[in-house]
Protein backbone atom coordinates (compact mmCIF):
# COMPACT_ATOMS: atom_id res chain seq x y z
CA UNK A 1 0.00 0.00 0.00
CA UNK A 2 1.47 3.40 -0.91
CA UNK A 3 1.77 6.13 1.70
CA UNK A 4 -0.89 8.38 0.13
CA UNK A 5 -3.51 5.60 0.18
CA UNK A 6 -2.58 4.76 3.76
CA UNK A 7 -2.99 8.37 4.88
CA UNK A 8 -6.37 8.59 3.17
CA UNK A 9 -7.58 5.44 4.90
CA UNK A 10 -6.41 6.56 8.34
CA UNK A 11 -8.02 9.96 7.75
CA UNK A 12 -11.30 8.19 6.91
CA UNK A 13 -10.98 6.12 10.11
CA UNK A 14 -10.42 9.27 12.16
CA UNK A 15 -13.49 10.89 10.64
CA UNK A 16 -15.63 7.87 11.50
CA UNK A 17 -14.36 7.85 15.09
CA UNK A 18 -15.14 11.54 15.31
CA UNK A 19 -18.68 10.87 14.12
CA UNK A 20 -19.12 8.22 16.81
CA UNK A 21 -17.88 10.64 19.44
CA UNK A 22 -20.17 13.40 18.23
CA UNK A 23 -23.21 11.13 18.17
CA UNK A 24 -22.44 9.78 21.64
CA UNK A 25 -21.84 13.22 23.09
CA UNK A 26 -24.92 14.83 21.59
CA UNK A 27 -27.27 13.22 24.10
CA UNK A 28 -25.78 15.07 27.06
CA UNK A 29 -23.65 17.92 25.75
CA UNK A 30 -26.41 20.49 26.31
CA UNK A 31 -26.06 20.40 30.11
CA UNK A 32 -22.40 21.31 29.79
CA UNK A 33 -23.43 24.71 28.37
CA UNK A 34 -24.87 25.77 31.74
CA UNK A 35 -22.66 28.61 32.96
CA UNK A 36 -24.82 30.90 35.11
CA UNK A 37 -27.99 31.31 37.13
CA UNK A 38 -30.96 33.66 37.03
CA UNK A 39 -32.98 34.88 40.02
CA UNK A 40 -36.75 35.39 39.95
CA UNK A 41 -37.92 37.24 43.07
CA UNK A 42 -41.41 36.85 44.50
CA UNK A 43 -42.73 33.86 42.62
CA UNK A 44 -45.11 33.93 45.59
CA UNK A 45 -45.79 37.57 46.50
CA UNK A 46 -48.30 37.50 49.35
CA UNK A 47 -46.42 39.97 51.53
CA UNK A 48 -45.81 42.85 49.15
CA UNK A 49 -44.21 45.22 51.66
CA UNK A 50 -41.43 42.82 52.59
CA UNK A 51 -37.87 43.72 51.58
CA UNK A 52 -35.94 41.25 49.47
CA UNK A 53 -32.22 40.54 49.28
CA UNK A 54 -31.09 38.81 46.09
CA UNK A 55 -27.37 38.29 45.42
CA UNK A 56 -26.18 36.24 42.45
CA UNK A 57 -22.50 35.24 42.55
CA UNK A 58 -22.94 31.92 40.76
CA UNK A 59 -21.35 29.42 41.09
CA UNK A 60 -19.66 30.64 44.27
CA UNK A 61 -22.85 31.63 46.06
CA UNK A 62 -26.44 32.81 45.70
CA UNK A 63 -28.37 34.54 48.48
CA UNK A 64 -32.16 34.79 48.67
CA UNK A 65 -33.64 36.60 51.66
CA UNK A 66 -36.71 38.43 52.90
CA UNK A 67 -37.09 40.87 55.80
CA UNK A 68 -40.15 42.73 57.03
CA UNK A 69 -42.25 39.55 56.87
CA UNK A 70 -44.39 41.08 59.62
CA UNK A 71 -47.33 42.56 57.74
CA UNK A 72 -50.95 42.56 58.89
CA UNK A 73 -52.01 40.40 55.94
CA UNK A 74 -50.42 37.93 53.57
CA UNK A 75 -49.27 34.34 53.85
CA UNK A 76 -45.79 33.79 52.41
CA UNK A 77 -43.21 34.88 49.85
CA UNK A 78 -41.09 32.64 47.64
CA UNK A 79 -37.94 33.52 45.65
CA UNK A 80 -36.34 31.25 43.07
CA UNK A 81 -33.04 30.89 41.23
CA UNK A 82 -32.55 28.65 38.18
CA UNK A 83 -29.64 27.29 36.18
CA UNK A 84 -29.03 29.15 32.92
CA UNK A 85 -26.73 28.98 29.92
CA UNK A 86 -27.12 32.62 28.89
CA UNK A 87 -27.41 34.58 32.15
CA UNK A 88 -30.88 35.89 31.35
CA UNK A 89 -33.32 32.96 31.07
CA UNK A 90 -33.67 29.58 32.73
CA UNK A 91 -32.12 26.54 31.07
CA UNK A 92 -34.81 24.14 29.81
CA UNK A 93 -33.85 20.52 30.36
CA UNK A 94 -34.81 17.85 27.85
CA UNK A 95 -36.02 14.39 28.75
CA UNK A 96 -32.55 12.90 28.18
CA UNK A 97 -30.53 15.72 29.77
CA UNK A 98 -28.94 13.53 32.44
CA UNK A 99 -26.96 15.31 35.16
CA UNK A 100 -25.73 15.47 38.74
CA UNK A 101 -26.20 18.72 40.70
CA UNK A 102 -25.01 19.65 44.18
CA UNK A 103 -24.62 22.59 46.55
CA UNK A 104 -24.25 23.48 50.19
CA UNK A 105 -27.02 25.50 51.81
CA UNK A 106 -27.57 27.40 55.03
CA UNK A 107 -31.10 28.36 56.06
CA UNK A 108 -31.51 31.10 58.67
CA UNK A 109 -34.30 33.02 60.40
CA UNK A 110 -35.25 34.66 63.67
CA UNK A 111 -38.68 33.08 64.09
CA UNK A 112 -38.78 29.34 64.76
CA UNK A 113 -42.58 29.21 64.88
CA UNK A 114 -43.29 29.96 61.21
CA UNK A 115 -42.69 28.14 57.93
CA UNK A 116 -39.17 28.74 56.67
CA UNK A 117 -37.67 26.46 54.02
CA UNK A 118 -35.20 26.26 51.16
CA UNK A 119 -33.50 23.79 48.87
CA UNK A 120 -33.53 22.41 45.33
CA UNK A 121 -36.60 23.04 43.18
CA UNK A 122 -36.87 20.76 40.15
CA UNK A 123 -39.90 21.92 38.16
CA UNK A 124 -40.51 19.04 35.78
CA UNK A 125 -42.79 19.11 32.77
CA UNK A 126 -44.09 15.60 33.47
CA UNK A 127 -44.42 15.36 37.27
CA UNK A 128 -44.63 18.94 38.55
CA UNK A 129 -42.40 20.30 41.33
CA UNK A 130 -39.87 17.96 42.95
CA UNK A 131 -38.27 19.52 46.05
CA UNK A 132 -35.20 18.56 48.11
CA UNK A 133 -35.40 20.79 51.16
CA UNK A 134 -34.52 21.80 54.69
CA UNK A 135 -37.51 23.00 56.67
CA UNK A 136 -38.30 24.79 59.92
CA UNK A 137 -40.13 24.39 62.26
CA UNK A 138 -40.70 20.84 61.05
CA UNK A 139 -36.92 20.13 61.05
CA UNK A 140 -37.41 18.07 57.90
CA UNK A 141 -34.48 17.30 55.63
CA UNK A 142 -35.46 15.30 52.58
CA UNK A 143 -37.43 15.17 49.35
CA UNK A 144 -41.05 15.23 48.31
CA UNK A 145 -43.14 15.81 45.20
CA UNK A 146 -43.34 14.16 41.82
CA UNK A 147 -42.66 10.43 41.77
CA UNK A 148 -41.10 10.07 45.24
CA UNK A 149 -40.85 10.88 48.93
CA UNK A 150 -37.71 10.52 51.03
CA UNK A 151 -36.93 11.45 54.61
CA UNK A 152 -33.15 11.56 55.05
CA UNK A 153 -33.48 10.70 58.73
CA UNK A 154 -31.48 13.78 59.70
CA UNK A 155 -33.13 16.48 61.82
CA UNK A 156 -32.52 19.98 60.50
CA UNK A 157 -32.14 23.12 62.64
CA UNK A 158 -31.99 26.74 61.47
CA UNK A 159 -28.43 27.89 60.93
CA UNK A 160 -27.09 24.46 60.01
CA UNK A 161 -25.23 24.03 56.74
CA UNK A 162 -26.14 20.99 54.67
CA UNK A 163 -24.92 19.52 51.40
CA UNK A 164 -27.71 18.69 48.97
CA UNK A 165 -27.49 16.79 45.71
CA UNK A 166 -29.61 15.10 43.07
CA UNK A 167 -28.96 12.97 40.02
CA UNK A 168 -31.16 12.34 37.00
CA UNK A 169 -29.97 9.33 35.02
CA UNK A 170 -30.85 6.19 33.11
CA UNK A 171 -31.19 3.27 35.52
CA UNK A 172 -29.29 0.39 33.90
CA UNK A 173 -31.07 -2.14 36.14
CA UNK A 174 -34.50 -1.29 34.72
CA UNK A 175 -33.89 0.74 31.58
CA UNK A 176 -36.02 3.56 33.02
CA UNK A 177 -35.18 7.18 33.74
CA UNK A 178 -34.54 7.69 37.45
CA UNK A 179 -33.78 10.14 40.25
CA UNK A 180 -31.64 9.86 43.36
CA UNK A 181 -31.23 12.40 46.17
CA UNK A 182 -28.46 13.17 48.66
CA UNK A 183 -28.41 15.07 51.97
CA UNK A 184 -25.02 15.26 53.65
CA UNK A 185 -23.80 11.64 53.71
CA UNK A 186 -27.25 10.11 53.26
CA UNK A 187 -28.46 8.80 49.91
CA UNK A 188 -32.03 8.04 48.94
CA UNK A 189 -33.14 4.91 47.11
CA UNK A 190 -33.23 5.12 43.33
CA UNK A 191 -36.68 6.25 42.21
CA UNK A 192 -37.64 5.16 38.69
CA UNK A 193 -40.07 6.97 36.46
CA UNK A 194 -42.70 4.87 34.71
CA UNK A 195 -41.39 3.10 31.59
CA UNK A 196 -40.95 5.55 28.75
CA UNK A 197 -41.39 8.56 31.06
CA UNK A 198 -38.85 11.09 32.32
CA UNK A 199 -38.80 14.71 33.43
CA UNK A 200 -40.19 15.90 30.10
CA UNK A 201 -38.96 18.66 27.82
CA UNK A 202 -39.00 22.17 29.26
CA UNK A 203 -38.10 21.30 32.86
CA UNK A 204 -36.11 23.75 35.01
CA UNK A 205 -33.81 23.28 37.99
CA UNK A 206 -32.47 25.57 40.69
CA UNK A 207 -33.10 26.59 44.26
CA UNK A 208 -35.84 28.36 46.17
CA UNK A 209 -36.42 30.19 49.44
CA UNK A 210 -39.83 30.46 51.09
CA UNK A 211 -40.79 32.20 54.34
CA UNK A 212 -44.12 32.68 56.08
CA UNK A 213 -45.51 36.00 57.30
CA UNK A 214 -45.81 36.57 61.08
CA UNK A 215 -47.69 39.76 62.10
CA UNK A 216 -46.80 39.04 65.74
CA UNK A 217 -43.05 39.31 65.09
CA UNK A 218 -42.05 42.82 64.02
CA UNK A 219 -38.57 41.72 62.91
CA UNK A 220 -39.49 38.49 61.15
CA UNK A 221 -36.87 37.74 58.49
CA UNK A 222 -34.80 34.96 57.02
CA UNK A 223 -32.54 33.87 54.19
CA UNK A 224 -30.96 30.98 52.36
CA UNK A 225 -27.36 31.00 51.19
CA UNK A 226 -26.37 28.50 48.49
CA UNK A 227 -22.67 27.94 47.82
CA UNK A 228 -20.38 25.66 45.86
CA UNK A 229 -23.08 25.20 43.24
CA UNK A 230 -22.25 22.54 40.67
CA UNK A 231 -23.97 20.74 37.80
CA UNK A 232 -22.30 18.25 35.47
CA UNK A 233 -23.68 16.20 32.57
CA UNK A 234 -24.01 12.45 33.00
CA UNK A 235 -23.89 10.42 29.78
CA UNK A 236 -26.48 7.68 29.52
CA UNK A 237 -24.95 4.19 29.90
CA UNK A 238 -25.99 3.22 26.37
CA UNK A 239 -23.79 6.05 25.12
CA UNK A 240 -20.72 4.38 26.57
CA UNK A 241 -21.71 1.04 25.06
CA UNK A 242 -22.28 2.63 21.66
CA UNK A 243 -19.00 4.50 21.88
CA UNK A 244 -17.05 1.41 22.93
CA UNK A 245 -18.46 -0.68 20.09
CA UNK A 246 -17.69 2.01 17.55
CA UNK A 247 -14.14 2.66 18.64
CA UNK A 248 -13.47 -1.05 19.14
CA UNK A 249 -14.66 -1.94 15.66
CA UNK A 250 -12.81 0.92 14.02
CA UNK A 251 -9.69 0.10 16.00
CA UNK A 252 -9.75 -3.47 14.71
CA UNK A 253 -10.07 -2.21 11.15
CA UNK A 254 -7.13 0.17 11.58
CA UNK A 255 -5.01 -2.61 13.12
CA UNK A 256 -5.72 -4.98 10.23
CA UNK A 257 -4.79 -2.30 7.72
CA UNK A 258 -1.51 -1.58 9.49
CA UNK A 259 -0.57 -5.24 9.41
CA UNK A 260 -1.05 -5.29 5.65
CA UNK A 261 1.36 -2.42 5.04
Amino acid sequence: MNSITSIRRYTFDAILIGLFLAAAGGAYAQVSTINSAVITPRVFDDVTNAIGTYINLYPGSITLGESGMSQATGNEDRDVWQFSNNGSTAYYFGNSDYFTASMTMTLSGNDTSIGNEAGFLFSTASEGDIQLIANSPGHFLGQFGGISYWNSGTTYALGNTVTLGLSYFLDTATGDNALQFFANTNASPVFDFAPGVGIGAGSTLGGYYQIQNDPANSINSGSAIYSGISITPSPEPSTFAFLSMGIGALGAVVLRRRRRI
